[in-house]
């Protein structure tokens, strides 16, 4: 009777440990369902891990951290730039986005060029 209550025990722990596994390494972050705490952070995060070298595209950017807070976008001599602003950190609890609470990622032709604080000086000196 023990044995039989073990083995139960022991298959209930397996399947746990199973369905943890599998939502940890294959179930995708949905930033649109997050709280905003929550969803700076995540925005945080993968901004952090940016590099140039990844030649990361607009629809990248747009699968993993859902719609922009803000964005702007201008041709400029045949290049489209892009410029999209995720809300990183909040400043004034208002229930506005604006942009000093968001990190900009400026693209050309949807193609990551830049981001941080410089990504808005760079699209603004861009002349039309």
């Amino acid at each position: 009777m023990i044995r039989k209550i073990l083995q139960y025990i022991f298959l209930g722990l397996a399947v746990y440990v199973t369905v943890v596994f599998l939502v940890i390494n294959y179930y995708k972050d949905d930033p649109q369902a997050m709280i905003w705490q929550d969803r700076e952070a995540f925005n945080n995060r993968f901004i952090e891990n940016l590099s140039l070298e990844q030649q990361t595209e607009l629809a990248d950017v747009l699968d993993t951290l859902g719609s922009p807070d803000l964005t702007y976008v201008k041709k400029v001599d045949g290049e489209v730039l892009q410029i999209v602003f995720y809300r990183t950190q909040l400043v004034k609890p208002d229930g506005i986005t604006t942009e000093d609470e968001c990190t900009g990622m400026l693209f050309e032709n949807n193609v990551l060029k830049l981001w941080g604080p410089g990504a808005r000086v760079a699209f603004d000196k861009a002349s039309n």
